[in-house]
């Protein structure tokens, strides 16, 4: 029987000859992953269990990154819950201030996600390690309470939705604006519970970057996961990072998919998706003048040394517009010093940035970024729903870094073009 990718990497580790779409599915899992904002609900189920070691030290993850540098009382207490539980169970993937990232940017760079895997996260962003050939997927933390003692979790299978984008890219297009239009063209609900799988010619040349984006905004379509085949690049990306080996897997021809869609990706120009949906997605051209209060550049989703890369090379020599606030949050520790290193950390200052140890901080409103009534952002983050990043009446509008650089400068919401 022919087999999706995701199908493939299902039956393997669950230890059958094949599975199909709607099955019902108990598989290992090569890694569980959590944060300080569901981790500490996980550990009190896990404790109701009443084991006495989790199933192996070495494939579980914590990283408090959502509300660390610690921004309250209660956000230090629930990181000293993810501290005293790695040190309690000897977890060796413990990344705490000063050596860590955000998560999504960080275990990849870790070496942590292989092709063919299955990757859990207590954080619907999982399914970023899509980009590596990963089944990265959401759980909740009792889901991820019960991995921990277990190494084992339920899957229903999911149906294969196949995307393939053909065509040559626009000047300032990315992997940001191509799942902007692609969650814009199927909505937010658009592939609930699918197996979102990219490929073509467009996607094979992209770097990792861009794939980890696209991956990293499935869930936005309700998808279950973001699958990239893994190829050359994959491999080289990888070279370096681990010691461990892997199991490369891809869809088989002739496997049963629910639809296949194809995008022209000449035709796609850079992305904005308006409040207060990621499906609100617009072209550039589309948008008339919109004021702005601040941007925000940086998350799971373009935070990387490519997404700063880009974003530098627009506020060289330029000055954010009197009014915005200009905030640049690099992935990780190691992407920080990548930047500071070439100089885009001197770039970001001139052009009258703050720049902001790796968090999580602004996406969801915590800290480092919270808007107030009535003001807008333009945010490289993933969500705008209604208060995402502060108050109920503030909007946030969703774009790559090249469109948030330009936005920066020009005081409102304004592509490369506009400011070069």
């Amino acid at each position: 029987m022919a087999m999706t990718m995701v199908e493939k990497i299902l039956a393997r580790h669950c230890d059958r000859a094949e599975v199909e779409p709607g099955q019902i599915v108990e598989a290992e899992v090569d890694l569980v992953l959590g944060n300080d904002i569901t981790t500490p609900v996980a550990i009190e189920e896990f404790e109701k269990i009443g084991v006495d070691e989790v199933f192996d030290p070495e494939k579980i993850a914590l990283v408090p990154d959502h509300f660390a540098p610690n921004k309250d009382i209660e956000s230090a207490r629930q990181c000293q819950e993810l501290r005293e539980f790695a040190a309690s169970y000897e977890i060796s993937n413990y990344f705490e201030i000063g050596e860590m990232g955000i998560e999504h940017c960080l275990l990849p760079e870790k070496g942590l996600v292989r092709p063919g895997e299955i990757i859990i996260g207590a954080d619907s962003h999982t399914c970023t390690y899509g980009a590596l050939g990963a089944l990265g997927t959401g759980v909740g933390s009792t889901d991820m309470a019960a991995a921990m003692a277990r190494g084992r979790t339920w899957f229903k299978v999911p149906g294969t939705i196949r995307f393939t984008y053909r065509g040559e890219l626009q000047e300032w297009v990315g992997g940001k604006d191509l799942i902007l239009h692609t969650i814009g063209d199927i909505c937010v609900d658009g592939a609930l519970y699918k197996s979102m799988e990219f490929g073509g010619e467009v996607i094979a040349e992209m770097d990792m970057a861009d794939r980890m984006t696209i991956s990293n905004m499935a869930i936005e379509a309700g998808a279950k996961c973001g699958l990239i085949p893994p190829d050359e690049k994959t491999e080289s990306y990888l070279e370096g990072r681990t010691a461990e080996d892997y199991t490369p897997l891809t869809g088989d021809e002739g496997a049963e998919v629910v639809e296949e869609i194809e995008y022209d990706v000449s035709e796609i120009e850079p992305q904005v998706a308006l409040p207060h949906l990621p499906e609100n997605a617009v072209g550039i051209s589309q948008i008339d003048s919109i004021p702005i209060d601040q941007v925000v550049i940086g998350s799971c989703t373009n935070g990387r040394l490519q997404d700063l890369e880009t974003a530098a090379s627009i506020l060289k020599g330029r000055e954010r517009a009197e009014g915005v606030r200009l905030i640049v949050i690099p992935g990780t520790q190691n992407i920080y010093s990548q930047a500071l290193e070439s100089g885009i950390i001197s770039t970001f200052l001139e052009a009258g940035a703050a720049v902001s140890t790796p968090t999580c901080g602004p996406c969801l409103g915590g800290h480092m970024g919270v808007l107030a009534r009535g003001e807008r952002a333009v945010a490289t983050t993933n969500r705008n729903f209604v208060g995402r990043m502060g108050h109920p009446e503030s909007e946030v509008y969703l774009s790559g870094p090249a469109v948030a650089a330009a936005s920066a400068v020009k005081g409102e919401i304004a592509s490369p073009q506009e400011v070069i």
